[in-house]
This record gives structure tokens, sequence and C-alpha cells, in this order.
């Protein structure tokens, strides 16, 4: 059986950043500094509270518990109820996690999924839910919303949604997230919400599938993955979390458990700290908005629409012109973004720009697109 990176390849879909190689060669050749727009990695700096906290849980000898300490679990029920009205959750439906990327990704296995078995994604999206089906043997299937997963041959095992989207931005409407919850349910179907950009609502509200106004008070077939890389700037920290279904936490942590998945015990310490402190969310909301409010106008005075974006880390923008054309225009001028193709055919004519870069890298940019970007 053949091995190597292109075994790989014939089985899942590529890595956005594998794409992102000549693209930083030909920026590269532009006479100036480069700036990169591509990949949503935080540049800020990490909080001295979580420092701090990290600092003083560094004496961990012993082995981490899967299911996370306590107080972890417990400061995650704390922060959905203070910031995002999660209520009736219990820090036994919470599992810790090393990021979300490696959750969503072998959540399926984890789950029991393989060949024949259909998980349901939205489109574009993430390409980490097509890995997870992929891994396993299971077919990935297209559906944004329920009449979509009613269109499907097959009822799926796992349906994921993603509100706010990686990288369209789009947050959906509590109906839709509603409907999405019922049918779910009524098709005894695990609905899986990637909810890592929840706090960074800008135009919209965006929402749990665990506030009771969508879930109606009770977790049963549904669960959340939230992150830390974004809002706290801890994307080397690797810490995530998945809470909802008691059965399915419990399901996890026992297979995760057999498997030595557990978050290392200084990082669990910093993440107490992190979900604890609001204000330096606030702050790096701040941030991003500010580069937003630079970007955005530059965008748009170079001809470019912007589509959804009204939460997340992403413009999600068009020219009318195949993205592929529009990144190796923009490449010329040594700004680097990644075509919208990369994260499905539905993303063809768009490009996603990161508002991830520093302030002066935005600026520089937001510079080349107003006076030397030509729209024609």
């Amino acid at each position: 059986m053949a091995r190597g990176p292109d075994a790989v390849s014939a089985r899942l879909p590529a890595a956005v950043q594998t794409g992102l190689a000549a693209v930083r060669e030909r920026a590269e050749r532009y006479p100036g500094p480069v700036v990169d727009l591509s990949i949503g990695a935080p540049t800020d700096p990490t909080p001295d509270v979580v420092r701090d906290a990290l600092a003083a849980h560094a004496d961990a000898p012993g082995y981490p518990l899967t299911v996370g300490r306590r107080a972890l679990r417990e400061a995650v029920v704390g922060w959905l109820e203070r910031a995002h009205g999660v209520t009736g959750l219990d820090e036994s439906q919470v599992l810790p996690t090393i990021g979300t990327k490696e959750l969503i990704g072998s959540l399926p296995l984890h789950l029991g999924l393989g060949a024949g078995d259909v998980v349901a994604q939205p489109t574009p999206a993430y390409p980490t839910y097509a890995v997870g089906a992929a891994l396993v043997g299971a077919t990935t299937a297209y559906a944004d919303s329920v009449a979509d997963l009613e269109a499907l041959p097959e009822v799926p095992r796992l349906v994921w949604v993603n509100s706010p989207s990686n990288p369209t931005g789009r947050v959906l409407a509590p109906e839709a997230l509603r409907e999405l919850v019922e049918w779910c349910r009524g098709h005894d179907v695990l609905l899986a919400s990637d909810e890592c950009y929840l706090d960074l609502g800008w135009e919209a509200t965006p929402v749990s599938v665990l506030h009771p106004d969508i879930c109606g008070g009770s977790h049963e077939g549904l669960v959340a993955m939230h992150s830390l890389s974004k809002r706290s700037n801890l994307a080397g920290y690797r810490i995530g979390f998945l809470s909802g279904d008691a059965d399915v936490v419990a399901e996890l942590v026992s297979i995760r458990r057999n498997l030595g998945l557990g978050l290392a015990n200084p990082q669990q310490g910093a993440a107490v700290a992190a979900l604890d402190d609001d204000a330096h969310v606030a702050a790096q909301r701040a941030r991003y908005a500010a580069r937003r409010d630079v970007l955005r106008p530059a965008l748009e005075a170079a001809g470019f629409r912007i589509d959804h974006s009204e939460a997340g880390l992403y413009l999600w923008a068009t020219r009318g012109e195949p993205g592929l054309a529009t990144v190796g225009r923009l490449a010329d001028l040594g700004l680097i973004v990644v075509a919208g193709i990369e994260y499905g055919e539905a993303g063809a004519d768009h490009v996603r720009f990161a508002l991830t870069a520093p302030d002066d890298a935005v600026a520089l940019a937001a510079q080349r697109l107003t006076q030397e970007f030509d729209p024609s």
C-alpha cells in the first residue's frame, strides 16, 4: 500500500496552507513589505493574566485528566452563561480539548461513524469538517438549511453548523438555528455547532445552539465547540472545549481517555484565567473592530463587494471574477489572501481577508488597495 504525502492527498482535502506557497512567492516579488491577510492566526500579545496563570500552573508532573479539572469545566459553564446566555448547563456536560481543530477532525471517528454514513456540512466551509468525514470513509453532503437536509437522499448521522461562519462571516438567524435543532432531533441526528467566533459579532449578534431560545432549555442531541484561540490570542496554547448533550460528552470522554487525549494541566490553569476575565476579550474585540473599519472601506473603494461578514475575523469579498484571479492581482501588490475556492466550489468567486494582521500591516494593505489596485 502506498504511503507518504501523495497517499494522504488522495484521501483528504488539501489543507488551505498548501495553496499559499505559490501566492507567497508571487507576493514577495513586490518591492515592499509583504502583508499576509490569509490565515486567521492571532498576532497580538497573549494577555498577561493568562501568561501569569500558565506560569503558576507550570509545576505539573502528573498526567492531565481527560475530563479536565472541575475548575475549568465550571469556568466554561460560567462563561457561557455570563457572556452568551446559556443556562441549564452542568460542568459534567463540558469536555476540554486540545484546541478545536483536532476535535472537529476526529469527531466522526470518536462517534463511531464510518463507510456508508453521511456527514452534512455547510458550504463554503472550513475544510476540517470534510477531513473528519474522509478519515472514516463517510460521505460528505452539503446542507445550509433544513430544506437542504430534506433534499438529501439519505439522512445524515452528523450535521455540522457553523455560525458565525468561517470563511464567510455569516450569522444564522435564531429561527434558522431552531429549525435545524428541531429537524435533527426529529431525525435522531446529532447536531454539532462550531461556534469558535461566537464572541466576534459586528453587524449581528451570534447565538449558541445551547441558548434556551434555540434549544428549548434542553441540550439533548446538541454539542457546541468553542475556542480560546481568537478571543484570547491563545492559538499557540491549543485550548478548546465541547459542551452539550451529557451522553455524548460521556462517550467522548471514554473514547479520548483510551487515546490519552487530555489538555495539559498548565493550559487548563491558563484557560480558567482567560474564561474568568472579560476585560481582555473586550480589548481584543476593539482591536479587530478597528482593523475592520480600516480594511473594509479600502476594499469597497477598490471595487470589491463585501458579502456576509457580519461576524468573525474575516471579510468575504468578491469583484465578480474568479477568486484565484483576484488572489494573483493582490499578490502583485504584495498582499496575500486566500481564494474562496479553498473552502469549496461555492466560494469560487470570492477571496477571504483576515483581520488578524498587526495594525500597521492592515493600514499598509488599505493604502495599497486605495492607491495602487487597478479595478479595471
